[in-house]
Parts: C-alpha cells; structure tokens; sequence
C-alpha cells in the first residue's frame, strides 16, 4: 500500500497510518475511496481514505462525522 504525500499533509506519520490500516475499527464506503478510522500507535484515532488502487491519499485525525453510526 502507498502512502502519498497528500496523506502526509495533516502531520500524520506513515507507520501511524500503517497502525491505522492495521487495527481498523470501522470503514465508510464511498464510491471511489474507503475512509478507514482506526488508532495510531499513541491510540489517538485517525480517518485514513484508500483509493481503488490502494493508494493512501489523506490522513488525519478522525472527524466526529465519520464517529457516528448511520
């Protein structure tokens, strides 16, 4: 899985978005993308967005829109 410089733009590191990806708790499907929310190493949670071909586009601290059950 790459990491983009884009995912990196929030600050968050890439083997926090790897722990993220890891250990997910919950995924949003979107029609080109997934947003994954999972813990960073420190346990903080992050909202991670993956395209169709793998690619880790956006990264950062997870937002309460993506906290809430549908």
């Amino acid at each position: 899985m790459e990491v983009k410089d884009s995912a990196l733009k929030h600050g968050v590191r890439p083997e926090d978005i790897r722990h993220a990806l890891v250990n997910v708790i919950t995924v949003h499907f979107f029609d080109d993308y997934r947003m994954v929310v999972g813990p960073a190493r420190d346990g903080s949670l992050l909202e991670v967005a993956v395209n169709r071909s793998s690619e880790v586009f956006h990264a950062m601290p997870v937002r309460p829109k993506f906290l809430r059950r549908k």
